[in-house]
């Protein structure tokens, strides 16, 4: 019961997260902006990570970070596929933690959007095999 109240406080927390970004959906400016602005303190590999990968695919991320935080956030609120739908999410958080540089940092284990997330969703991953008051089983 416990995993299930879990997945209901992190899908709350990605569908939050994507209704912040739903002006990405018309617009991926407002991503390449955020990611420049993390440029500028980011250490060396996510800087790399930023200019080879990020800032030129912003467009495609935009739009997938968007839709990727409501459909996984959806999916754990409902209990469906909550596995899956934690990994892929634990994916995102990774890789904008990574690019932001506080993935590589001590201040990380202090961050709220730190290992609370990162956490939650690892442990859904590891244990929601069969979660009580789900659509999948």
């Amino acid at each position: 019961m416990g995993l299930r109240v879990l997945s209901l406080a992190m899908g709350i927390f990605l569908i939050c997260m994507g209704l912040n970004k739903l002006g990405w959906l018309v617009d991926s400016r407002f991503l390449a902006a955020e990611l420049a602005g993390w440029r500028e303190f980011a250490p060396p590999i996510s800087r790399w990570y930023i200019d080879m990968i990020a800032i030129p695919g912003a467009p495609f991320f935009a739009r997938l970070v968007l839709l990727g935080e409501l459909a996984s956030g959806a999916a754990l609120i409902v209990g469906y596929r909550v596995r899956l739908a934690a990994l892929l999410a634990l994916f995102m958080v990774l890789n904008f933690h990574f690019a932001m540089g506080v993935l590589l940092q001590f201040a990380y284990l202090t961050n709220g959007y730190g290992l609370p997330v990162v956490g939650g969703l690892a442990a859904l991953v590891a244990g929601a095999k069969q979660l009580p008051f789900g659509i999948s089983r």
